[in-house]
C-alpha cells in the first residue's frame, strides 16, 4: 500500500479525526489495521498528520468504523485576513483577549470596516459580524486595520452600506434578502447631511435625507445643488412621511407649536445638527420668535427618532421633533407639522459597478414592500421609486 507524504503547510489544511473515532469504538491501531487491510505503521502515520490516505483507504477506514469518509478527514478553512479603513471608533475593550465584531462593505474601491456596536444598542445584538478584529490598539477612525473574516468575500461585496435615519432601510434589507440570496442591506444611523457625507468620502452606497427647503417648498433637491458637485448622482425616493412633534399620550402639555416650546414646564429631546428634524425645529423657532436658549433640553440630542420616542415614553423629556411612525411605535400623540420626502441618493457608477444596488430599487417599488411600510404609519408611498431630475 503506497501513502503519500504531506508537506506541513498541506497537512495544516485537514482536519483529522480517526484516533478519535477508533478509540471511541474500542480499537487499538492493530485491530483498525487489520479490519482496514492496511499495516499498523500506516494507521498510525495518518493519525499522527504524516501521510494523507489515499480515497481507497479512506473508504475502508470509514466503513470499518461505520461512519462518512468527511467525518474522518474534512477541509479546514483557511483564515481569510483582510485589510480595510476603520469608520468610527473601536469600542475600548482589552482587544489582546478579545475580538472586535466589525462589518466590512466595498465601497468603490475601498475595504470599509466598522465596529458593529455602532449599529446602536439593539442592532448590535443582532445583525451577525462579517469578520473580527484582533490584538490591535489602533483605534483612530482612518486607520488601516486587518480583519479575519467570518463570511465570504463574495457575500461580503454584495453588501448594501446606507447611511441615514429612516429605520425601514432594514426591512428594504428582509425584503431583499428573501428575493435575492445573500444581500443584505446595513443601515449606518445619521442624520441627513452626515448621510450625504459620508456618501462624499466613500464610506456608503447610499444616502439618505430628507431635508425640507421652505423658500423653495422642496424636499432634499435644493441642498443637494449646493452640495453636490457633478451629475453623478442618482436622486431616487423612499416615500414621503410625516414630521411633527412628539408628545407623551393626550398631550397633558398642550404642544401645538414651536412657541410653546419656550414653556418652563417643557423639556425638548433635540436631533444633532445637520438631520432634518433639527432644521424643521430651528425653522419653526425662527418663525415663532423663540431663541433656542429659551428651549429646556434644546442642547441634548438623540441620534435617531426612534430615540426620541423612548426619551419621551420613559418620561425623560415631554416633546421631541420625529416622523409619525416612531410615535405611534412607542404609543405617544404626534403633532403633525410638515410632509417630508425622505430620498436616496446613490453614485451612477456604484449602480453600474455594485452586483446587488440596483435590486435595492427594484424592492423599493415592489408592492410588497409598499404595502409593509405604508403600515407602518405615516409614510405615503404613492412616489416611491420616482427618479427626481435635478443639477449641481
Amino acid at each position: 500500500m503506497t501513502f503519500h507524504a504531506q508537506q506541513p503547510e498541506t497537512a495544516s489544511e485537514f482536519s483529522n479525526h480517526l484516533k478519535t473515532f477508533r478509540t471511541q469504538r474500542g480499537l487499538s491501531q492493530g485491530e483498525l489495521a487489520t479490519r482496514a487491510g492496511i499495516t499498523r505503521q500506516a494507521v498510525s502515520a495518518i493519525e499522527s498528520n504524516l501521510y494523507l490516505p489515499t480515497t481507497a483507504v479512506a473508504l475502508k477506514l470509514a466503513s470499518v468504523l461505520e461512519c462518512h469518509v468527511e467525518d474522518l478527514f474534512s477541509l479546514t478553512p483557511t483564515e481569510d485576513i483582510i485589510e480595510g479603513t476603520l469608520i468610527g471608533h473601536l469600542p475600548q475593550v482589552e482587544t489582546s483577549t478579545h475580538s472586535i465584531r466589525v462589518k466590512v462593505s466595498t465601497v468603490g474601491k475601498r475595504t470599509v470596516v466598522r465596529p458593529v456596536t455602532d449599529l446602536g444598542e439593539q442592532l448590535s445584538f443582532a445583525v451577525p459580524t462579517d469578520g473580527y478584529i484582533t490584538g490591535t490598539d489602533r483605534t483612530l477612525s482612518g486607520s488601516t486595520v486587518s480583519v479575519k473574516l467570518s463570511r465570504g468575500r463574495d457575500a461580503i461585496e454584495q453588501e448594501i452600506s446606507v447611511a441615514g435615519c429612516d429605520p425601514a432601510i432594514f426591512l428594504v434589507g428582509e425584503h431583499l434578502r428573501r428575493h435575492k440570496g445573500r444581500t443584505t442591506v446595513v443601515g449606518w444611523t445619521m442624520g441627513s447631511m452626515a448621510a450625504l457625507q459620508a456618501l462624499q468620502r466613500g464610506e456608503v452606497h447610499v444616502a439618505g435625507m430628507h431635508l425640507f427647503d421652505p423658500v423653495t417648498g422642496e424636499s432634499n433637491l435644493p441642498f443637494l445643488r449646493r452640495t453636490l458637485k457633478g451629475s453623478g448622482y442618482e436622486v431616487v425616493t423612499f416615500a414621503t412621511w410625516e414630521e411633527g412633534f412628539l408628545v407623551r399620550a393626550g398631550n397633558p402639555l398642550s404642544i401645538r407649536s414651536a412657541a410653546d416650546l419656550a414653556e418652563p414646564m417643557v423639556t425638548l429631546v433635540n436631533r444633532e445638527e445637520g438631520s432634518g428634524a433639527r432644521l424643521l425645529l430651528d425653522q419653526r423657532l425662527r418663525a415663532s420668535g423663540v431663541e433656542p436658549g429659551q428651549v429646556r433640553g434644546y442642547d441634548r440630542a438623540a441620534s435617531t427618532h426612534v430615540d426620541v420616542a423612548r426619551a419621551i415614553a420613559q418620561r425623560h423629556a415631554e416633546v421631541g421633533i420625529g416622523i409619525r411612525s416612531a410615535a405611534q411605535q412607542f404609543n405617544l400623540d404626534f403633532v403633525p407639522l410638515q410632509t417630508a420626502r425622505y430620498d436616496l441618493v446613490v453614485p451612477k457608477s456604484y449602480l453600474k459597478s455594485h452586483p446587488t444596488l440596483t435590486h435595492l430599487f427594484e424592492t423599493l417599488v415592489s408592492r410588497p414592500f409598499r404595502n409593509e411600510i405604508a403600515a407602518l404609519g405615516g409614510y405615503d408611498t404613492s412616489e416611491t421609486g420616482k427618479v427626481r431630475a435635478w443639477h449641481a
